[in-house]
């Protein structure tokens, strides 16, 4: 088999926005996301995830380019403003095309 190129978009934010986070990412066409818990130092201080709502998370959605420049476009327009949270795209090979 062949692998396939995918985008790779990483959200790294507060936990508090999971619930509309992963709503948006399904009405936007996100075919799934994986998500745990992250920690560390940035413009905004250190998150130590202390508190189930205080901490961040890392989410990653593999999926089409458009579909990845649409979720990031929302994100920036919808969420900077009022929250931590970084994003950044990376090309992957996937193995099995047909899940995303």
């Amino acid at each position: 088999m062949q692998p396939e190129t995918k985008k790779l978009l990483t959200i790294v934010t507060e936990a508090v926005i999971e619930a509309s986070l992963t709503a948006d990412l399904k009405r936007l066409g996100a075919g799934g996301y994986t998500i745990v818990e992250a920690r560390g130092s940035g413009s905004r201080g250190v998150r130590d995830a202390g508190w189930t709502t205080s901490g961040n998370i890392r989410v990653e959605v593999v999926c089409e380019p458009a579909v990845a420049a649409r979720i990031a476009d929302h994100l920036r327009e919808n969420y900077y403003r009022d929250y931590a949270m970084i994003l950044y795209l990376s090309d992957v090979s996937v193995l099995r095309p047909e899940k995303f």
